[in-house]
């Protein structure tokens, strides 16, 4: 079989995903174009060669409409001869972006491909492409009479489900901003970042290398004074068991930022003098209860070990998106994963959830840990609207 390997992976540092965050006077199509761009010149490869790019972009409204892949690489300056295409599996599109550009090449389809993702939440706001629309139908609506919720509810019921009170989601929460401090200093993001240039709000040009939403300086203490961010007397009066314990500290930032990898056959790799960093060994996709919504890391993740013929406690490291603090703890509990092996570099909670960039993002963290640290296999799950997930498993080469 044909070894799909990572050759590299890079991110943008993330912005506040707010007017005024470093990265909101960026179009996001320059946003993809850098990391694009970046991740061609850092590899010096041709990029007549890329048979493809595969992006993930969430609100594809607005500046992010159109197949902002292949506006991106346009604007990356790439050949008119490179395609591209844009794809939407929510919060994973571009893990999943990584899987049908890793799937291909194993298939044959492809010998070089770029998986890539954006987001930028300041420009395109949360619900900007729903704004007034009925997405669910009459079917849907019939199947689910009681009616399906936002992912801050579904956080909340998580939370209930599994006894996570207050303190144990911000001692998570703050666990995860002190890691993510912790590996900068130690200068563990440094491969994965490439600089960009933004204007300051002092109207001068800077280079943006750190992740705007790390608070270094925070405690389980001070995210307790955050008050609830989803309580509503109709959401009180229809889910009485919720404690009401999902606050903005507990949750991911709104952000903007991008991510790209670069994927290719081993064979290919070696042919061009090119070091594979890891391969991916396995894959999975799944669904589960809507309502609940952020759960079905937990089956993709016991579908993906399955298939790998491996344990839990045999992988290395674990990149479970923090969307809210509720989900990885979840996950780790159903799994009886180690936490100690979990986000162990911090996660969205402190390093932002831009979007559609994530998936690749993750990945750009999980490949550098594992050469850090010498492990083997790393696995990688992200909790995705309308209940689904996706679960990744590489191995360092």
């Amino acid at each position: 079989m044909t070894n799909a390997v990572i050759v590299d992976v890079v991110r943008t540092a993330v912005g506040k995903g707010k007017p005024g965050g470093a990265l909101s006077g960026t179009h996001p199509v320059e946003l993809l174009a850098h990391v694009l761009r970046s991740l061609v010149e850092r590899n010096g490869i041709d990029p007549a060669q890329v048979d493809d790019v595969i992006g993930g972009c969430v609100a594809q409204a607005g500046e992010q409409s159109l197949n902002i892949s292949r506006t991106a690489l346009l604007a990356a300056g790439f050949p008119e001869s490179v395609p591209a295409t844009t794809i939407d599996r929510q919060c994973g599109s571009s893990q999943q972006a990584a899987h049908f550009a890793a799937q291909g090449v194993i298939a044959g389809a492809y010998d070089m491909v770029i998986a890539c993702g954006v987001e930028s939440m300041s420009r395109i706001p949360m619900g900007t492409a729903t704004l007034g629309q009925d997405t669910h139908g009459p079917s849907v609506r019939a199947r689910y009479p009681e009616g399906l919720v936002n992912q801050g509810i579904s956080a909340e019921l998580i939370a209930a489900k599994w006894k996570f009170g207050r303190d144990a989601l911000d001692a998570y929460s703050a666990q995860s901003h002190q890691r993510a401090a912790a590996a900068y200093e130690a200068g563990r993001f440094d491969k994965e970042i490439v600089p960009i240039t933004v204007e300051n709000a002092a109207g001068e040009q800077v280079q943006h290398t750190v992740d705007e939403t790390l608070r270094a300086s925070t405690t389980a203490e001070g995210l307790a004074g955050l008050k609830p961010s989803f309580h509503t007397e109709e959401y009180a009066a229809r889910f009485p068991e919720v404690q009401w314990v999902i606050t903005p500290g507990n949750s991911s930032p709104l952000t903007d930022g991008a991510s790209a990898a670069l994927i290719m056959s081993e064979e290919l790799a070696n042919r061009l003098g090119l070091t594979p960093r890891a391969r991916f060994h396995s894959f999975s996709v799944a669904g589960d209860d809507p309502v609940f919504m952020l759960t079905a890391p937990i089956p993709a993740t016991q579908k993906v070990l399955a298939r790998a013929g491996l344990g839990i406690d045999d992988i290395d490291a674990y990149e479970v998106n923090e969307a809210f603090a509720p989900v990885p703890l979840a996950w780790a509990h159903e799994l009886g994963a180690d936490p100690a092996k979990l986000n162990p570099w911090g996660g969205a909670i402190a390093l932002g959830h831009a979007l559609g960039s994530s998936g690749t993002r993750l990945l750009s963290t999980l490949v550098n840990h594992l050469e850090a640290t010498g492990g083997r296999y790393g696995l990688q799950t992200m909790c995705e609207g309308a209940g689904m997930a996706n679960a990744t498993i590489i191995e360092r080469l």
